[in-house]
């Protein structure tokens, strides 16, 4: 991840630098000149467990290497809600209406510098992918493996409200998943 090391508001140099704020001492990113600060706080990140005839999509990203697949994620947009923001990421991805929302949960993602909000999504329709997902897979849920960081830990609840036991993949399988083309 990308640090900061100007000031958006007057281009001079960012520090760190120590106050005491609500919570105690803070060390963060400030302006040396108009003490314009850079909170550095958690991006949202929505995601949806997408089920479609009674299995789940997993989808790879076109800039990933190897066959990874993951949930639809996306980013949300200003003046939408977390509900809306995930139906419009599950549409524009995969051409799916989305017909009913369960929040999951909200997990953080401390490596993204991200805070995950989860749906379970009942869809319908037929999958079209985005220029930003090149390939899809559509699996029973006892055929799930969960991946241990992000968005595993929501797909791993979600499947526990099936009385489904999650199975997780170890670092190393993960990884090799990433090597393979």
């Amino acid at each position: 991840m990308a640090e900061f090391r100007f000031c958006p508001m007057c281009a001079s140099a960012l520090a760190w630098q120590s106050r005491s704020e609500d919570g105690g001492e803070v060390s963060r990113l400030r302006c040396t000149s108009c003490d314009y600060t850079h909170w550095n706080n958690p991006t949202p990140v929505l995601a949806g467990i997408v089920e479609v005839d009674g299995k789940i999509l997993l989808a790879r990203n076109a800039a990933w290497t190897g066959r990874r697949f993951a949930l639809i994620t996306g980013f949300m947009e200003a003046g939408e809600t977390p509900q809306e923001g995930i139906g419009r990421e599950i549409l524009e991805e995969t051409s799916l209406q989305v017909t009913a929302l369960k929040l999951i949960g909200v997990y953080d993602f401390k490596r993204m510098n991200q805070v995950i909000i989860a749906y379970h999504a009942h869809a319908q329709g037929v999958v079209s992918l985005s220029p930003e997902l090149v390939e899809y897979q559509l699996l029973a849920p006892h055929d799930l493996i969960c991946w241990p960081a992000g968005t595993g830990y929501a797909l791993a609840d979600w499947l526990r409200t099936q009385n489904i036991e999650p199975r997780f993949m170890t670092w190393e399988e993960r990884e090799a998943m990433s090597r393979d083309t």
